[in-house]
């Protein structure tokens, strides 16, 4: 059994700084354990009590009767790091430091937690500045939370790891009086040692957790988190994060657009979604989506029926599940004639959806009826049934039928309580019937009940081998390596004069594009430094004035000018790169030329890239339509623009940390058959 085995499950805990003051955050742990059932050794140690309760306390770790399993430490920074010291000396096998002061409050507190590291040597360190942990599996409070005041905790299947600890504590509240258990709740606090991707990891293996909540500050360790996200995937155990951070301005100082296009929160929301792990959307997903993944029920396609006995409680359900991109069609001609017998009294409307069954939830049996006609249907994936008023008074009425229902079929069924109701949510939570109290939720649970497949990992390229210098590279030097790729650029010659130029564009035939050449000038449109749509006999003057309106604006001296042919009839796309210092190397993909900052239409993916993640790209692009013949246009060369990005994902792989940024806007793509053109490129290089 490895070292986060036991601090899971632990037979025998030192409690260390406990107090015999039960009112005290330091009097709390030792209760908790005694409280919730804890049946291992529980080992208080404070000099200045010799009992807490009925057991025995010591005065200092050596005076212990054995080596704890865990020793949870409840003193100040200033006690810690010795006592971290005297447990790893005794062959402890993980600790707990609650104390704050650490790397969250300072430089100092940063080198105490270091210290604190240190002083642990091969010990496992879970914290500081953490709440602890709570395994209701197997009734261990290794925790201070006031959470655990509550009564009844009631066990479940779902596991918790948190970065905060007021979080664990709230959510364990929240979940308690929805009627939703919990497996465990790890919170992992500064991760001196231990952090979210151990847990995630250590719980892929816990036989008692299905789903795999996380509530996220930022990743310290993201390969360790993406090998772990991997392994709960072949386990078929969901995660659901929530990220914080959503508002971050996001844009970096770069010199490419991709910099400005990519946020660190667009980053993870790729990095999710490439690892198929579900994104909460708002904190109240957090507990809801578990809490219906828990139930086991996955949704095999968009259909949904909504069983109403409340016109308004339904309209706003449908809407949401519409506006979510769910199909709500009206129900088939025997689903109607089986809900017809629900009662004709006027006031019911089977043949349409939300199917209306007024006196149907006044009346169980006529419920069941109902239910069971929706749920046999061939026309529906899913089923939301709205609980009204009529339910506060008996809730265990709908309950029940829901539950019999349910048992019947492995379509999910989700329950919208209308009205405030606490206890009725706490009754359908608590007999297996996700219950939810908004609309919105029911949405949100729906899509995170579709399946996500995890694409394989992509071999990793061979290093690539180039000779040149670090820095920027000018245009004809980028694309010269992109061609190494696989990604054709358009036809240019490189000129040094004017006078050159002008020759080279009469030998290009046609209008042609006029630039720079320059490693200092990587915007060149901002300068006045590209013309396009030129006339070849007019490009010797063009040059000429484009070199003195340089000179006079103070730009750097270019290398020469680039004469261009002018692509035509393709559709431009913008293609770069960018490295976050968290997460790491990532492609963009979108809408390129002058306007691709203010489109903002773009997609992205964590390197490595698979195949499948290009498709998912594409499919994500509000513009793809023009890549597919919009209003008669030709239909793009889609194959060609799959094979590009992937060269160029290969290119920022072989390059490793080299590269620095690479962008081709535009790159053009022709009509299907004509491949691909890159118009312009960026790549700066470093050491």
């Amino acid at each position: 059994m490895g070292a986060l085995d036991v601090l899971l499950k632990p037979r025998s805990v030192a409690v260390v700084g406990a107090s015999a003051d039960p009112s005290k955050m330091t009097g709390r742990p030792v209760g908790y354990l005694m409280k919730h059932g804890f049946s291992g050794a529980v080992y208080p140690v404070n000099p200045r009590a010799d009992a807490i309760g009925d057991l025995r306390c010591y005065p200092d770790i050596a005076s212990l009767p054995e080596a704890p399993d865990v020793g949870l430490i409840l003193l100040g920074p200033e006690r810690a790091e010795a006592a971290v010291r005297d447990l790893a000396a005794r062959g402890t096998a993980a600790a707990i430091v609650l104390a704050s002061g650490y790397g969250e409050a300072s430089p100092e507190g940063a080198a105490r937690q270091a210290a604190l590291k240190e002083a642990a040597g091969s010990m496992r360190l879970l914290g500081p500045n953490t709440i602890g942990l709570v395994n209701l599996s197997d009734r261990i409070t290794l925790s201070a939370s006031g959470a655990l005041e509550v009564g009844e905790l009631p066990p479940g299947r779902i596991s918790l790891v948190s970065q905060s600890g007021g979080i664990l504590g709230s959510l364990l509240s929240r979940a308690a009086d929805r009627g939703i258990g919990f497996a465990k709740l790890l919170s992992t606090g500064n991760e001196a040692d231990i952090d979210s991707a151990d847990m995630i990891d250590l719980l892929v293996d816990d036989a008692e957790t299905d789903v795999i909540a996380v509530y996220m500050e930022g990743l310290r360790r993201p390969d360790a988190f993406r090998a772990a996200a991997r392994r709960a995937a072949e386990a078929n155990k969901p995660i659901v994060v929530f990220k914080v951070g959503r508002s971050e301005s996001g844009a970096r100082s770069a010199a490419s657009h991709t910099g400005a296009l990519a946020g660190p929160d667009r980053l993870y929301d790729a990095f999710f979604q490439q690892l198929g792990v579900i994104r909460a959307q708002v904190f109240s997903d957090l507990l809801d989506i578990p809490g219906a993944l828990a139930c086991g029920r996955r949704l095999s396609g968009r259909r949904v029926a909504v069983l109403t006995s409340t016109g308004g409680a339904g309209t706003l359900v449908a809407d949401a599940c519409g506006l979510a991109g769910f199909d709500l069609p009206v129900p088939d001609a025997a689903t109607v004639e089986r809900l017809s017998v629900v009662g004709d009294s006027g006031q019911a409307a089977h043949d349409r959806n939300p199917v209306d069954v007024t006196l149907a939830g006044l009346q169980p049996k006529l419920l069941r009826t109902s239910l069971r006609a929706l749920l046999d249907s061939p026309s529906y994936d899913a089923l939301i049934t709205i609980v009204g008023s009529s339910a506060l008074a008996q809730p265990e009425l709908v309950a029940d039928a829901l539950f019999e229902c349910q048992a019947e079929s492995d379509k999910p069924i989700l329950a919208y309580v209308s009205p405030h109701a606490p206890h009725v949510l706490r009754a359908l939570n608590s007999r297996g019937i996700p219950a939810l109290a908004s609309p919105e939720s029911c949405a949100s649970v729906l899509e995170a009940m579709l399946p996500r497949g995890v694409p394989p990992i992509p071999v990793a390229p061979a290093p690539a081998v180039t000779t040149l210098p670090a820095g920027p590279a000018n245009e004809a030097e980028a694309k010269a390596l992109f061609a190494g790729y696989g990604i054709t650029p358009v036809r240019e010659i490189i000129a040094a004069t004017p006078e050159e130029a002008g020759r080279a564009a009469a030998t290009l035939g046609g209008r042609v594009v006029l630039k720079v050449l320059s490693r200092q000038i990587l915007h060149k449109s901002e300068l006045g430094a590209v013309k396009v749509n030129l006339d070849p006999a007019d490009v010797a003057a063009e040059a000429a004035a484009m070199l003195v309106r340089l000179k006079a604006q103070g730009a750097p001296e270019p290398e020469g000018l680039l004469v261009q042919e002018m692509a035509r009839g393709g559709v431009e796309m913008i293609l770069g790169f960018v490295r976050d210092p968290q997460l790491g190397p990532a492609i963009l993909l979108g809408m390129g030329g002058v306007t691709a900052e203010l489109i903002k239409d773009t997609a992205m993916r964590l390197l490595p890239l698979a195949e499948s993640d290009v498709d998912a790209m594409l499919a994500e692009l509000k513009t793809r339509p023009l890549l597919e013949g919009y209003r008669g246009a030709p239909v793009a060369d889609v194959a060609a623009l799959r094979q590009a990005v992937l060269g160029f994902a290969r290119m920022a792989g072989a390059l490793g940390e080299r590269l620095v940024e690479a962008e081709i806007n535009p790159l053009f793509v022709m009509p299907e058959g004509q491949g691909i053109r890159a118009a312009d490129g960026l790549l700066v290089l470093g050491d």
